[in-house]
């Protein structure tokens, strides 16, 4: 019988699904800052930021017992993963910081000076979301050609 818990093996779709989840509430709350809806844009960017603090958290435990995972493609797929991987790398250091700055400056109501990073955060945010999943489908879905 399977036990009722996630395996180490099921936390990279587990991360793919968080990644896609904060995407959408990314958006989302974009969608509704730009139609004025700021209580609502307040609770969705909230809801961004935890899913991207559990993220983080699955992402931490599946790299502490799974250890390092390669990528054994070869060929056009290689280079593609290994750019989108760098730019998400280096990208996906300076978020939690971008995000926990601009998050404060909003709960603060500082809105003219969370308004001015968030124009940074928010695709910066987004784009380390979405390519977290393209790194998952990359890493684990992409079967290679023999």
């Amino acid at each position: 019988m399977q036990p009722a818990f996630l395996s180490v093996h099921d936390l990279p779709l587990v991360n793919a699904t968080l990644n896609g989840i904060a995407a959408v509430l990314l958006i989302t709350g974009y969608v509704l800052i730009r139609n004025y809806k700021v209580r609502a844009h307040k609770r969705v960017m909230l809801a961004a930021f935890i899913v991207s603090c559990v993220f983080l958290a699955s992402y931490l435990a599946h790299h502490y017992f799974a250890g390092m995972v390669t990528f054994d493609k070869r060929g056009w797929v290689r280079t593609v993963y290994l750019w989108i991987l760098g730019t998400h790398t280096v990208l996906a250091a300076i978020t939690p910081v971008l995000a926990i700055i601009t998050l404060r400056r909003g709960l603060l109501r500082r809105f003219e000076s969370h308004k001015a990073i968030a124009r940074w955060t928010l695709p910066i945010w987004l784009y380390v979301s979405i390519t977290g999943v393209v790194v998952y489908v990359l890493l684990y879905q992409v079967q290679p050609r023999l």
